[in-house]
C-alpha cells in the first residue's frame, strides 16, 4: 500500500501523462479538432456540421450556422449561440469565440 502523500504524487503524474499523451484530457473527435485543459475544451468544428466530438464526458455537435449564430446540441440539449456570447447546456457553458466561411470555433467548460 503506498503512502498518501505517493498516492496522490502518482495520481498527478498520470493525470498529467495523460493530459500530455492519452488524447488531451478526455477529448476525443470525428471530423472536428480539439485542444483540451483541465479548464474545458476548445473545439473546432468544419461550419459545414455533421462533426460529433466526445469531451469531459459529453457529446457536442455543431448543428448549423445561421448568420453570426451557431446552433450546437451538447449533452443532448441544443442551445444557440452568438459570436462572443455564451450559452449553458446541462451544467456545461457553451461560448462561440469565432464563425468563418470554413469553421466555427467553440469552448466548452464545466
Amino acid at each position: 500500500m503506498l503512502p498518501p502523500a505517493l498516492w496522490r504524487s502518482t495520481a498527478a503524474l498520470l493525470a498529467l501523462l495523460a493530459l500530455t499523451f492519452g488524447g488531451a484530457a478526455g477529448c476525443s473527435r470525428e471530423g472536428s479538432q480539439t485542444d483540451c485543459s483541465l479548464n474545458g475544451c476548445t473545439v473546432t468544428f468544419p461550419r459545414t456540421g455533421g462533426a460529433e466530438v466526445s469531451l469531459l464526458g459529453i457529446k457536442a455537435e455543431l448543428v448549423g450556422v445561421e448568420g453570426s449564430n451557431a446552433t450546437l446540441e451538447v449533452a443532448g440539449q441544443t442551445v444557440t449561440v452568438p459570436v462572443g456570447g455564451e450559452a449553458a447546456a446541462e451544467g456545461f457553458t457553451v461560448g462561440v469565440e469565432q464563425i468563418t466561411d470554413t469553421e466555427v470555433i467553440v469552448r466548452i467548460s464545466p
